[in-house]
């Protein structure tokens, strides 16, 4: 058996451990115990920090440039249409099913898997880093975003980040601002002429968010999207409400920063805004960075991708990648082909190897 096919086998051995295990967000530990024991079977030094692992390549050195390895432990809570049991890993018809399979636990231990595969190497001209993270389904604050704040962690050149998208290169993310808005007016009796209907301030500064397009166009991406979600007013059928709560969900491209996207907002409407956080940043690699080169010559596509994910904390370019398919996330019965773990695993390798390898 070569190196290639034991770390595939190990891999799925290891996603079915996964899956039998319950690691919702902020509930990751005992999969980070699994992991733990991944390490120390292979001999592998590792740091751990809450409920995030890392480790780095066997010949580390400080002088080269990193890549970073990375995809996340944590699951959502399964929804009650599931017919199977989502913590009993059955494997069906080439299917793997469970709770996490495809998001992001084929991933997750893919990543590992190729990790594993350059560990020993002393032929790299880049260090790997691989960081299994938590908290990434609820864009926590303790997961990989806590995890870059180490002063041991090597600056890094640039990511791969362990997402279902079919192997398919997503070389642009956007970034999410969740703005919580508040329009003022004045209570008055709804049988008089009186008081000032916060709701109708409110009415008139949603269509503006409805209706406004930002200029600059993503060429990857698109346009920017401003939806608003939520809204809350009154609490009797006899009185003009004074308040006016609503929720805008930004998804923001790379053309502009939060700040902007959000001061945008402000000059516009009435209403008072404010920033939940500018956390979750827009995120792209160019298409002639060597990586998304080495995937396009496999065959493999681009695309920009709207939804959000570990991507989001970074600061180096960052390529979004992984077995599986998005559809497949947060569903019933969610599963992830088993030859998708071994293709996954089969173009990291190639990938990397056309650029971190030295010849």
């Amino acid at each position: 058996m070569t190196l290639q096919q034991q770390i595939t086998q190990d891999a799925i051995v290891l996603l079915k451990q996964l899956i039998a295990t319950q690691s919702f967000s902020r509930e990751e530990n005992l999969t980070g115990d699994i992991l733990e024991e991944f390490f120390r079977e292979r001999n592998i030094p590792f740091r751990r920090k809450i409920n995030n692992l890392w480790a780095r390549n066997k010949h580390f050195n400080p002088e080269l440039p990193t890549v970073l390895l990375n995809s996340h432990h944590d699951t959502v809570k399964p929804n009650p249409s599931w017919t199977l049991n989502p913590f009993e890993p059955l494997v069906k018809d080439g299917k793997l099913f469970g709770l996490g399979s495809n998001d992001a636990g084929g991933c997750l231990v893919s990543l590992l898997a190729t990790f594993y595969y350059f560990y020993n190497r002393s032929d790299l001209k880049f260090n790997v880093l691989f960081v299994a993270s938590a908290e990434e389904e609820i864009s926590g604050k303790n997961g990989l975003e806590l995890l870059l704040k180490e002063n041991d962690l090597p600056e890094i050149s640039f990511a791969i980040v362990g997402e279902p998208t079919e192997m398919h290169l997503a070389i642009a993310e956007k970034g999410l601002m969740v703005v919580d808005c508040t329009a003022h007016g004045v209570a008055g009796h709804a049988a008089r002429e009186e008081g000032e209907n916060a709701i109708y301030k409110a009415i008139k500064d949603i269509n503006w968010i409805q209706n406004y397009e930002f200029p600059k166009i993503s060429p990857v991406l698109g346009k920017m999207k401003m939806s608003v979600t939520i809204i809350n007013a009154g609490k009797q059928h006899n009185v003009v409400p004074d308040t006016c709560n609503f929720t805008i969900d930004c998804r923001v491209t790379e053309q502009y920063t939060l700040e902007e996207t959000l001061e945008t907002i402000r000059q516009n409407i009435d209403s008072q805004a404010d920033a939940r956080s500018i956390r979750l940043k827009p995120s792209s690699i160019p298409m002639e960075h060597p990586i998304v080169k080495a995937g396009i010559e496999m065959g493999r596509k681009t695309y920009g991708s709207p939804t959000t994910s570990d991507q989001a904390v970074l600061d180096c370019q960052s390529l979004k990648m992984g077995p599986g398919h998005s559809e497949r996330s947060h569903t019933a019965d969610e599963f992830i082909y088993l030859n998708e773990i071994e293709e996954g695993i089969d173009l990291y390798i190639k990938m990397l190897s056309n650029v971190i390898v030295a010849k």
